[in-house]
């Protein structure tokens, strides 16, 4: 991911607004062409940032919050970012009072879609303009979108799964069952794209049958009971699972581990999450898909200075749109590419930055680190 043409025109793009002054359509969320082009001036303005909350992801407050400030910083903008909670309220009382104070630019992700909306039309009415950050609004027409491909990202998991269970030697009479994402996050409804879709040839042939589909709402505890209620139902009787992100995986390993099956049982994740990486090194967990939030992060900052100067972002930015299937909209997105994480790749979450190889490494996991080249 790192080596993508995508990643290396987004980190120009930043580097030319830094020294500047400081297409089609898809509905899966896949990047297509897009002509608009620009040169942004120098503009200096505050941009507001929503998080969602501490608890469905670590990423949020160890990995968003301080990689978007540095690009804000670096791109010559204020920022004001704060944390839902979790609490639709206090998402919505963060939001006029970021409104109040007067931001150029807000980004939010959503706890809702129904809230999110609300909070965006309130920042248009007020002649703000409004970035859907890493989750797309449905039916808040927000003036950009910047994530990952997030189709790709779940595809990235089918896949996985099965690289997985190949390994094993499980190549036919696979059953297989599905932990999925939150259903009131569209993120949720795109990786479950992916992922069905890159299973679907092995469901077709009957090598693979879907015995199992619950949500887990990104939560370790509520996958972990959705995981023990499938495995009851079907006698115990589960060769994989994909889990649509680490925070899920760890409730579901937690179950394996109490019936004495992690690492015979392939579960999936994504996040690249310190959790989810030491499970992936102890066998406990078969992939994680990173993505690399600097290059969201980088590229939130660049589409917001481009706004404040009253330029449309590039091409070399803004390189697709993503449906919102409420309005019947295509919303400009800035789209990253993610990166499935194996046991002999764990290495590239470090080489990116995204922690430290002494923060994954401790205890136990450093003979790990040590065997599979993580330093």
């Amino acid at each position: 991911m790192r080596k993508s043409r995508l990643g290396l025109a987004t980190a120009a793009a930043i580097a030319s607004l830094v020294l500047a002054g400081c297409g089609g359509s898809s509905s899966g969320g896949k990047p297509s062409a897009n002509n608009n082009s620009s040169s942004p001036a120098s503009a200096s303005g505050k941009v507001g940032v929503i998080l969602p909350d501490a608890t469905t992801s670590p990423r949020w407050e160890s990995n968003d919050r301080p990689l978007l400030k540095a690009a804000f910083d670096a791109a010559g903008l204020g920022s004001d970012i704060q944390n839902a909670n979790g609490d639709k309220s206090k998402f919505a009382t963060i939001c006029d009072s970021m409104i109040n104070e007067g931001v150029k630019v807000l980004a939010i992700v959503n706890l809702d879609s129904e809230t999110g909306a609300a909070c965006l039309k309130k920042a248009q009415q007020a002649g703000i303009q409004t970035i859907d950050y890493d989750r797309l609004t449905l039916g808040g027409g927000a003036s950009y979108y910047v994530s990952f491909d997030n189709v790709q990202v779940g595809k990235l998991m089918g896949q996985g799964l099965e690289t997985c269970l190949n390994k094993m030697g499980k190549t036919s009479g696979v059953r297989v069952v599905m932990i999925d994402g939150d259903p009131t996050d569209n993120n949720a409804a795109l990786f479950k794209q992916g992922y069905k879709a890159a299973l679907q040839p092995m469901f077709a042939s009957g090598k693979y049958k879907l015995v199992g589909d619950q949500t887990g709402k990104w939560d370790a505890t509520i996958a972990g009971t959705a995981f023990e209620q499938l495995y009851t139902a079907n006698g115990g009787k589960i060769d994989g699972v994909v889990s649509a992100n680490d925070t899920m995986a760890g409730g579901i390993i937690a179950r394996l581990k109490a019936n004495k099956l992690n690492g015979k049982v392939p579960v999936t994740g994504q996040d690249a999450s310190i959790p989810g990486l030491q499970a992936i090194l102890s066998g406990d967990q078969c992939v994680s898909i990173f993505k690399d939030i600097k290059k969201e992060a980088d590229a939130t900052a660049a589409v917001a200075k481009a706004l404040i100067a009253g330029q449309t972002p590039g091409s070399d930015l803004v390189n697709g749109t993503v449906r919102d299937t409420v309005l019947n909209k295509d919303v400009k997105s800035a789209l990253q590419v993610p990166e499935a994480i194996f046991q002999n790749n764990v290495e590239d979450v470090v080489t990116a930055g995204y922690w430290k190889a002494s923060q994954i490494c401790t205890g136990s996991y450093a003979a790990l680190c040590t065997k599979y080249g993580v330093k």
